[in-house]
């Protein structure tokens, strides 16, 4: 006589991607208790000599590294299964639930986590014109995952998505509106995957999670090799400072920031550079690389220490532009809980921390020297407890949150299309 053995269980795993023009890192996590089973990375995919660094975290094993020749992402993937699979962790399991992707630009259309379909992969190539360094690895990683898995639902989760609350007076450019809307010239922002998370963990620090989460107002400040700024009210974004590209904004690793937009022109006119001399520029030349020859924070601290002039500017330009927009979205909230710092140099750096809000103890802002020296990985508060205004470090875990989109879009609805998140 055979004994029933009842229903599967429903299965729980998500595996995470992050595709780029040359990379796929990924996550594998279990959603029944949010456990990382493994990590990796592919790297320099399609050239002479590519790597894979896989780490197995549910069996606390040593982490594999190998090289060898990546042709193209069916490489890199085909690799990623293999190495899950030594693991036990195999991507035909059926404990695989969905594959999330990180996708950069969803537009003003895909503003929510979303099953892909044919419709939603045409929408993110339609929007390569306005991400042409993300959007096309992006899809690369969506195709490649779906011929090896073509049974599993593929979650599209966007970086711009927890920006499209913003008020049209926030989002709009002050150019010709016919212009604008004929060439989608808008601010989006970017790192919204990390707002969105930090958000909802300050809100849970601050012990206004749930439903007091409606009256807490917030200054994320994602401060890593890129970094971004957003004003949040009551867990929905009023203001951002990347714009149309993640090129606006505070001074980051490589990037400008904010400049005037008549320099472009100037640039084309007194040195004969072309557009595209001009974007590699702003994007890769400039920021604290372009200021002082370095992009890491940590050296450039070293050399101010040293008593290098040049990373100091760097450094005092880099702080002023983060005040500047703490003043600024203090003003567009009216009223703020707390100013939270994430990413690598926001978790990392204390003297960037404490340089950001010096001077600042009439909005209410102020940190505790011993607490903002003290490392961590858990959310905590910097500030003193009688300060007005809280002062927090909250580590950003995007993975986690695509994991957590992704598997509560496929375990509340049917499957693509309208009904199933396609939007």
């Amino acid at each position: 006589m055979t004994t029933p053995t009842g229903p599967s269980p429903a299965p729980t795993r998500v595996l995470v991607l992050n595709s780029g023009s040359s990379s796929v890192k990924y996550q594998l996590i279990d959603m029944a208790d949010r456990a990382r089973l493994a990590a990796g990375l592919a790297e320099r995919i399609g050239e002479e000599t590519s790597a894979v660094s896989h780490q197995p975290l549910s069996t606390g094993g040593e982490k594999r590294e190998w090289q060898g020749e990546l042709a193209d992402h069916d490489a890199a993937l085909a690799a990623i299964a293999q190495e899950l699979a030594a693991d036990g962790l195999g991507l035909d399991s059926p404990e695989l639930a969905a594959i999330g992707h990180r996708v950069v630009h969803g537009g003003l259309k895909l503003t929510e986590p979303t099953v892909i379909d044919d419709a939603v992969l045409a929408e993110i190539e339609r929007l390569v014109p306005v991400a042409p360094l993300h959007n096309p690895a992006n899809v690369t990683g969506i195709r490649t995952a779906q011929r090896l898995r073509p049974d599993l639902p593929q979650v599209a989760v966007f970086d711009t998505a927890f920006h499209s609350s913003m008020p049209e007076h926030a989002a709009r450019y002050a150019i010709d509106v016919e212009t604008a809307d004929a060439h989608r010239v808008r601010r989006y922002g970017f790192h919204g995957t990390s707002h969105a998370y930090v958000s909802r963990k300050a809100a849970e620090l601050l012990g206004r999670d749930g439903k007091d989460a409606a009256d807490i107002n917030l200054i994320v400040l994602h401060l890593g090799n890129g970094a971004s700024a957003s004003a949040v009210r009551a867990g929905r974004c009023e203001d951002t400072s990347m714009g149309l590209t993640p090129l606006e904004g505070l001074v980051m690793g490589t990037r400008s920031g904010d400049i005037d937009p008549a320099v472009v022109f100037h640039l084309g006119r007194v040195a004969g550079m072309s557009a595209d001399e001009v974007d590699d520029l702003l994007n890769k030349r400039s920021g604290l690389l372009g200021l002082c020859g370095a992009n890491d924070m940590r050296e450039i601290r070293r050399r101010m220490d040293a008593g290098d002039a040049a990373a100091r500017l760097a450094f005092d330009i880099y702080i002023h532009r983060l005040r500047k927009y703490i003043g600024a979205y203090y003003a567009v909230l009216g009223r703020v809980d707390a100013v939270v710092f994430t990413a690598g140099v926001g978790e990392n750096a204390a003297p960037v921390r404490e340089a950001a809000v010096a001077g600042l103890e009439e909005l209410g802002l102020a940190v505790d020297g011993d607490l903002n020296a003290a490392g961590g990985k858990e959310a905590r508060l910097i500030s003193p407890a009688s300060a007005r205004v809280k002062v927090a470090v909250v580590p950003t875990d995007e993975e986690l949150e695509i994991a957590e989109q992704s598997y509560a879009l496929v375990t509340a609805s049917p499957g693509p299309g309208p009904e199933g998140g396609a939007g």
